[in-house]
């Protein structure tokens, strides 16, 4: 067992996903996946459903978050949770800057998430 363990997130080795973006897995382990995402000016994190409860942490930069039929504006530092089987996206509305998020699975899925 490792008792103490540093993860250079921007270091991470990018991961291939079905939204086609930049990924990159930090953490994947029984309880939890967790993984950065960095969405370009314009760029979405398409429609989809996980079959487990996740939550996404704002590093960076402000766009929207849509979760069921509901829209919000989110920034730096906002977190949203998105319960099991609720269809939701995030999209960089922005022009110009970057859309880093810190998206967490728990429990770890057993199955791919679903585009819709």
């Amino acid at each position: 067992m490792i008792n103490l363990q540093i993860i250079h997130a921007l270091e991470a080795p990018e991961i291939d996903t079905a939204h086609k973006l930049s990924a990159r897995k930090l953490m994947d382990y029984e309880h939890a996946l967790v993984v950065m995402l960095d969405l370009k000016p314009k760029e979405t994190f398409l429609p989809h459903i996980t079959l487990v409860d996740v939550f996404f942490y704002i590093l960076e930069g402000e766009g929207e978050v849509k979760i069921a039929d509901e829209v919000k504006h989110v920034k730096k530092d906002d977190i949203i949770f998105s319960h099991a089987k609720i269809v939701h996206l995030l999209r960089n509305t922005h022009d110009s800057t970057n859309f880093r998020i810190l998206m967490v699975k728990t429990p770890k899925p057993t199955s791919e998430t679903k585009l819709l």
